[in-house]
């Protein structure tokens, strides 16, 4: 049964600094423009836009460039000012920026998939455009030739995608639920191990290089975080979500994860604890407190002569319990569980107000977001909706 959302009352919340309005279609994908008041935006309307923050306090198109087809995904990289754009055709486009944000220049086109672009990410240090298609398809081009360098097929359409430079690792997340670590060389790939956590597809990953630290989100509402690196095999799950998990940003020098909602809610999650993976459930033909047989359990039902009972877990010791043995309900942080789940009744009465404490915050956007972009040197988070509005926040009251 779903837990229901009951966010306490808070002092702290996220400022709106900035509405940005004048997409025809939805804003399929926006980043904010380092150590300038500005955004870049793609969206469903075909059109790029390079938006600047003008006198009057507002932001104004400085760049407004038509594309041949919608644009479903981008990647900005301001070292070089390289933009590169997923196109719904399959073709990535890239442009350099001047150095005023008044001009794009094309550079050159990838024929990288046979249909729709869902991610792309450009890596400086290897000169490596990466993307994912609705093609089912992984491919890595050479941004210098703009050959293909090689591919791999996903099981289902990927969604979430991102790259460790240092091991060359890539962590391609689909909408089977399944995550996917291959290892790159030069032309060719390995698999290297796939996850499987979600009940739902994956909607986006966040990758931590320090912790070593993977994060995926999903539509069955919550997110997992995967240890890597110190203790391989490590899953946490994380559940403060009542709708589907559309995006993922990691603030890496205070250590919280913000996660964003279909719903249009931003968690944001303290990941500076010692967390508890969750148990896995038990089976048993009857219940584990009680010994009442479950409603499948017909010799216990008969030699009993009891009615069979419908058959619950406990979420903090995975025991397979009955009603009567967990009518209790309780939020287990440390495990994820931000809101109440069932426990059974030796459990609740262990739980002590400190491991209720919450390690999230919550707040409402008032859109429903489907990206999400952090500035970590402002404390800034860049939200785009299909409300056709991108909002800019100051979230330096509750990431800090």
């Amino acid at each position: 049964m779903a837990a229901e959302i009951q966010p306490k009352p808070l002092t702290r919340k996220p400022i709106l600094l900035q509405r940005v309005e004048g997409s025809q279609e939805v804003v399929n994908m926006a980043v904010i423009v380092p150590k300038e008041e500005g955004v870049i935006s793609v969206s469903e309307d075909r059109t790029v836009r390079v938006w600047l923050k003008r006198d009057s306090g507002q932001y104004w198109p400085s760049i407004y460039h038509a594309m041949p087809s919608p644009c479903s995904c981008m990647s900005f990289n301001p070292e070089t000012r390289r933009l590169s754009i997923g196109l719904d055709n399959g073709t990535i486009s890239e442009f350099i920026l001047s150095e005023d944000y008044n001009k794009m220049t094309p550079v050159k086109d990838y024929q990288a998939h046979q249909s729709r672009v869902t991610m792309i990410l450009f890596v400086l240090e290897l000169e490596w455009v990466l993307s994912t298609g609705q093609d089912k398809q992984f491919a890595w081009h050479c941004s210098e030739s703009g050959h293909r360098l090689g591919g791999y097929r996903t099981s289902a359409v990927a969604s979430g995608l991102q790259f460790d430079v240092e091991t060359r690792h890539v962590f391609i997340g689909d909408h089977s639920g399944q995550v996917t670590i291959l290892k790159l060389e030069q032309e060719n790939c390995t698999l290297v191990t796939t996850f499987r956590g979600h009940t739902g597809g994956v909607t986006a990953l966040c990758w931590d290089p320090v912790q070593r630290v993977l994060f995926s989100g999903s539509s069955d509402h919550s997110v997992i975080m995967w240890d890597i690196g110190g203790r391989k095999g490590t899953a946490i799950e994380l559940q403060g979500h009542n709708d589907k998990v559309q995006a993922l940003s990691y603030a890496q020098h205070t250590r919280q994860l913000i996660s964003c909602g279909g719903d249009g809610g931003i968690v944001v999650w303290n990941m500076d604890v010692e967390r508890q993976e969750t148990p896995e459930w038990l089976d048993s033909d009857s219940c584990q407190k009680c010994n009442q047989p479950f409603f499948w359990n017909f010799k216990q039902m008969w030699d009993s002569k009891k009615i069979g009972l419908r058959q619950h877990h406990c979420r903090k010791c995975g025991k397979a319990v009955c009603g009567k043995c967990s009518s209790k309900r309780s939020s287990i942080p440390l495990m994820g569980f931000e809101f109440e789940v069932r426990v059974c009744d030796s459990c609740h009465e262990a739980i002590t107000d400190e491991e209720r404490a919450p390690t999230a915050t919550f707040h409402d956007s008032k859109h429903n977001i489907v990206h999400v972009h952090f500035d970590a040197t402002r404390g800034w988070l860049l939200t785009s909706g299909t409300d056709k509005v991108i909002k800019l926040w100051d979230m330096t009251p509750v990431v800090s």
